[in-house]
C-alpha cells in the first residue's frame, strides 16, 4: 500500500509538470497562431494540436530521463526537461508552420519557451525539495563481490538523500550470515556477485519485500537475449550470436543514409568553416584519419577533423587528454567541445563502414590490449560500429572496458530501430552536459601503457 501511494505522488507530480508546460503552449497558440493557419481549427481540432504537444513532451520527457525526481541532481534534471522542452517545442514549431504554409514568427514560441524553462525550474526546485521531506532515505545495503564501490558512487553522485548505505559486506560474509544482513533493509545493491549466490539474493529479497539492484556480469547481459521456447515439455531460454532481422537492418541502412545526408546537408557551411581554419591555423591536413575495428573485426579507417598538431604521433601512440594536452591545437580545442571534430564520421556512414547507433570502434592497438585482461571485449564487435551508441549515452562514469563492453552488449541483445532512435535523441543531452576529467579512465590508462610499451621498443632498436 506504501508503495502503491508513493508511486500514486510521483505520477500526480509528473502530471503537475505536463500541465504547467502545456499551459502555456496553449496559451501561446491559440494567442499567437491559431488564427494565422490557412484553415483555422475550430474547438476539436485546437485541442489535438495542443495534445500533440502533450505527447511530444511526454516521449522527449521519457528519453531523456526529465521525470526521475529522486535520482538525478537538480541541474541534471532541469538540463533533462529543457532539452524535453526545446525538441517538442521545434516539431510543434514546424507543425505550425506547416499548416500556415509558411514559416511563422518564432519570437512568440521562444517567450512561450521561457516560461516553459522558468516554471519548470520552478517545480524541479519545489517537487525535489518536498520529496526529500517527505520520503526518508532508504536503507541500503551493499553486497560485492567484485566492484565494492557503490557507497562511494552513492556518495560522489549526491544521491545519499536517496539511499541511505548502512551496510557494506562480501557475498561470503552474507552467505555465511544466513541472510541476516539483509535483515531491516529496504535497498539492497548486489555487485559482480555470481549467479548461484545472487540468485539466493535475489529469492530473499522478493521474499521479504526488498528492492534489489544488481550490477549484471557478461554472462548475466548475454542471457537478456535469450529467447523463450519449449522443447522437450521443457521451457528453455536460447541464446544466440547477434542476428538481426533482415528487415531491421534494411530499415537501419535507409536511416543511416537519411541521417548522414541530412547532416552533412545541413553542417556543410560549417565544416567549411572548419577546413578553412584548421588549413589555415598550420597549413597541415585537414581530415585525420585512423584504423578502427568494426562488423567481425574487419579494419577500416575513421575520418575526423585534424585537432591535433601534425606532429603528434610522430613518436608513436600517446595520452590524449583531451584540452589539457598540450599537441591540441585552438582550432582544435573548440571543434573537440563543440564535437564538430566527428562530423565527417557521416562519410563512414554513407560509405557504409559505420552506423549511426552501435558500438564505438576501438584502435586494434588497443583492443589487443583490452583482450589481455578481458577476452571477452571481442564479443562488442557482433554488430557494425557506431557514431553513437549505449555506452555513449549510459556510461558517462563508467569508462572502464568491462562496464563498456556491458553496456554495448545491452544495445546488441536487444537491436531495434525503435532503441536506435532513443540512443540517437538521448545523444543530445549528452552533448550539453559537460564530461567528466575527474579522473583517469581506464581507456586512457591503456593508451599510456602502450605508449610506454612502444618508446621501450624503439628503445631496444636504438
Amino acid at each position: 500500500m506504501k508503495k502503491a501511494v508513493h508511486k500514486a505522488v510521483i505520477r500526480f507530480a509528473i502530471f503537475v509538470n505536463i500541465m504547467l508546460v502545456t499551459l502555456p503552449f496553449a496559451f501561446c497558440w491559440f494567442w499567437s497562431y491559431a488564427d494565422g493557419i490557412v484553415m483555422p481549427y475550430y474547438r476539436r481540432g485546437n485541442f489535438l494540436l495542443i495534445a500533440l504537444f502533450v505527447l511530444l513532451y511526454i516521449v522527449f520527457g521519457r528519453t531523456y530521463d526529465a521525470f526521475l525526481i529522486s535520482y538525478y541532481p537538480f541541474l541534471e534534471m532541469l538540463c533533462s526537461q529543457a532539452i524535453a522542452l526545446l525538441m517538442s517545442d521545434l516539431i510543434m514549431y514546424i507543425v505550425i508552420s506547416l499548416l500556415s504554409l509558411g514559416f511563422v514568427n518564432v519570437c512568440y514560441l521562444l517567450i512561450t519557451f521561457g516560461v516553459q524553462l522558468s516554471v519548470t525550474a520552478f517545480w524541479c526546485l519545489m517537487t525535489r525539495k518536498l520529496y526529500f521531506t517527505m520520503v526518508n532515505p532508504k536503507l541500503t545495503a551493499v553486497i560485492y563481490d567484485e566492484q565494492p564501490d557503490v557507497g562511494e558512487l552513492i556518495k560522489k553522485y549526491r544521491l545519499g538523500r536517496k539511499f541511505n548505505v548502512v551496510r557494506v559486506a562480501t557475498v561470503k560474509d552474507c552467505m555465511d550470515g544466513q541472510m541476516t544482513i539483509l535483515e531491516g533493509m529496504e535497498v539492497v545493491f548486489v555487485c559482480g556477485v555470481h549467479s548461484h549466490d545472487r540468485n539466493i539474493i535475489l529469492k530473499y529479497c522478493i521474499g521479504n519485500n526488498i528492492r534489489l539492484f544488481v550490477i549484471p556480469r557478461v554472462g548475466d547481459v548475454l542471457m537478456s537475449s535469450a529467447k523463450r521456447v519449449h522443447i522437450l515439455h521443457l521451457p528453455m531460454l536460447m541464446v544466440e550470436r547477434y542476428s538481426p532481422s533482415v528487415g531491421y537492418l534494411f530499415f537501419k541502412r535507409m536511416f543511416d543514409i537519411v541521417f548522414s545526408v541530412t547532416v552533412l546537408f545541413l553542417a556543410s557551411p560549417l565544416m567549411i568553416l572548419t577546413a578553412v581554419a584548421i588549413k589555415l591555423y598550420d597549413g597541415g591536413q585537414v581530415f585525420y584519419r585512423q584504423c578502427r575495428l568494426t562488423k567481425d573485426g574487419k579494419c577500416f579507417f575513421i575520418l575526423k577533423f585534424r585537432s591535433m598538431r601534425v606532429d603528434a604521433e610522430e613518436n608513436g601512440v600517446q595520452l590524449c587528454s583531451g584540452g589539457e594536452d598540450d599537441r591540441v591545437t585552438p582550432v582544435g580545442r573548440v571543434i573537440r567541445r563543440l564535437h564538430i571534430d566527428e562530423l565527417p564520421q557521416m562519410l563512414n556512414i554513407v560509405s557504409g563502414s559505420m552506423s549511426v547507433v552501435g558500438p564505438r570502434p576501438e584502435r586494434p592497438e588497443l583492443e589487443e590490449q583490452y583482450l589481455k585482461e578481458l577476452p571477452e571485449f571481442r564479443l562488442r564487435l557482433q554488430a557494425k560500429a557506431g557514431l553513437t551508441g549505449y555506452a555513449q549515452v549510459y556510461g558517462k562514469y563508467n569508462t572502464t572496458p568491462y562496464d563498456k563492453l556491458q553496456m554495448d552488449l545491452m544495445y546488441i541483445s536487444n537491436p531495434g530501430i525503435l532503441e536506435d532512435l532513443r540512443i540517437v535523441l538521448a545523444t543530445i543531452k549528452v552533448l550539453f552536459l559537460p564530461e567528466s576529467g575527474e579522473i583517469l579512465t581506464k581507456r586512457q590508462a591503456v593508451i599510456s601503457e602502450l605508449a610506454a610499451g612502444e618508446e621501450k621498443e624503439k628503445e631496444k632498436e636504438k
